[in-house]
């Protein structure tokens, strides 16, 4: 199928809703990056504006997100929405089934006791563990980045079927096989979505596999950088007006 690489959002009028799936990435996003994970802010708009979108949709929206589905709750609650957690590690379905990716793909936890140790001595680097894979943040010490990097390649050196991610003043490692657009594609495949086309907003690197899904399968996948100006407020701002919402913080 051919596909369309869109820079710009369309219009909210232009996008019809029964016809659409959403799909949202959540820090850099919907969110404005903190920090640290944990300092994230929540505008007090958003809440309402993906309640009214989820009603829109006939329930077709969904948030495919690096952090876990216990995070994702509770950042949006008192939604509970179809989510991929852990970049598609793990997923809730809109009946509320959660799928998990399988065991082999979960760090060991020899690494992560290495990770932790090597961290005791790097003030300022906070890890964020996760079911499937690890975080390292050293947004409060950028000159550690390097040595975050190095430990995390001596594992991908071992097993070459991890991978690292990077991220802004972070760096992640988890399994190939999991992605977010995987994730996608999977969703795509359960009602309400199936049958719809799916349009996808990321800000990361970690957003380009969603991206390269949702326009493979004749669907749009949207830049924050390039579609708005790398302001998660323009984000919230558009699905506003598409939610039909008085655009507001």
């Amino acid at each position: 199928m051919q596909t369309e690489q869109f820079v710009s959002a369309p219009s909210p009028r232009d996008v019809d809703l029964t016809k659409w799936a959403i799909f949202l990435d959540l820090d850099g996003t919907l969110l404005d990056i903190a920090a640290s994970p944990d300092s994230v802010l929540v505008p007090k708009r958003l809440i309402e504006t993906l309640g009214a979108l989820r009603l829109r949709t006939d329930g077709a929206l969904a948030v495919l997100s690096g952090r876990d589905l216990r995070s994702i709750d509770r950042l949006l609650h008192p939604l509970l929405i179809t989510a991929g957690g852990e970049h598609g590690a793990v997923l809730r379905l809109p009946d509320g089934e959660i799928r998990d990716a399988a065991a082999g793909t979960t760090v060991p936890m020899d690494w992560r006791q290495i990770i932790h140790a090597a961290a005791a001595d790097w003030p300022g680097v906070l890890i964020e563990e996760k079911k499937h894979s690890v975080a390292l943040h050293y947004r409060a010490n950028p000159d550690l980045g390097a040595s975050v990097l190095a430990l995390l390649e001596t594992f991908v050196a071992r097993d070459p079927s991890f991978e690292i991610l990077p991220a802004l003043m972070a760096r992640e490692l988890r399994h190939r096989s999991i992605n977010k657009g995987v994730a996608l594609g999977r969703i795509m495949g359960v009602v309400p979505f199936k049958g719809r086309l799916p349009l996808f907003i990321g800000d990361d690197v970690t957003d380009e596999d969603a991206i390269r899904a949702a326009q493979e399968m004749g669907g749009i996948g949207l830049r924050v950088p390039e579609a708005f100006a790398g302001e998660p407020v323009r984000v919230r701002g558009w699905l506003a007006q598409l939610a039909e919402l008085d655009v507001g913080e």
